[in-house]
């Protein structure tokens, strides 16, 4: 192998290397983020299952006024009815207890219903409330995961940096601007395997006098179709 591949080849790990780690360095903020919603939509949970358990209180407290309201009522009636001397009233008073008692049945209907409800209601908080917990202790050590891995990547792509000064310092300049040319056009690789008469690289299929030059190594060839240093394996 050629030495000016061998060092391309070094020069292109590192470059994949800071590539890899700065990928992860930029989506750190975006794990943050997810970190910080997590939470809120937890806290969101838990804030509208206490809403509801409120709101179901309410609603019952509701429902035994209006149950008590109409009772008071019935014994007044009942009252009433036992006053009264007169059969067309009692019977329109006798009408009206059953009617308000109908009331009084359905209003307790409802009572349990809601009381039922507050079970599930009462679970669901729970619930919300424990994830919530599980999340905040879970935080911490997620910040504080992405704070260190942060200042390891920084670290290491500043130290990945400062090799590959002096890597380059071998690469004739022309050879250099050429192979940081292509990296930064593909991506990730400027440097790629003849594969039998393909180019490593993009996979097309390679004229023979740029085969030949590759297995020879006596001099840099690269795929014509886009532009990376070939070596032969």
């Amino acid at each position: 192998m050629l030495p000016q591949i061998e060092s391309l080849l070094v020069i292109q790990d590192r470059d994949q290397q800071i590539q890899t780690l700065q990928n992860e360095l930029d989506r750190i903020p975006r794990d943050a983020a997810s970190i910080k919603e997590r939470l809120a939509e937890a806290q969101t949970t838990l804030k509208s299952a206490k809403e509801q358990i409120q709101k179901n209180e309410l609603a019952v407290k509701k429902i035994d006024l209006d149950r008590k309201t109409r009772k008071d009522t019935i014994d007044k009636l009942n009252v009433q009815r036992f006053e009264t001397k007169k059969n067309d009233e009692y019977a329109a008073l006798g009408a009206e207890v059953v009617r308000y008692q109908d009331m009084v049945d359905e209003l307790e209907t409802q009572e349990l219903e809601y009381m039922e409800k507050s079970d599930g209601l009462a679970a669901a908080m729970e619930t919300a409330n424990e994830k919530l917990i599980s999340i905040k202790a879970r935080m911490a050590d997620e910040v504080r995961a992405l704070t260190e891995k942060k200042s390891n990547h920084t670290n290491r792509i500043a130290e990945l940096k400062e090799e590959r000064v002096l890597l380059v310092k071998d690469i004739e300049d022309s050879t250099i601007a050429m192979y940081d040319r292509v990296f930064a056009k593909k991506g990730n690789a400027a440097v790629c395997p003849l594969q039998e008469n393909q180019c490593g690289g993009c996979h097309m299929k390679v004229i023979t006098d740029t085969v030949s030059k590759t297995i020879q190594e006596k001099e840099l060839s690269q795929c014509e179709n886009c532009g990376c240093f070939l070596y032969s394996v």
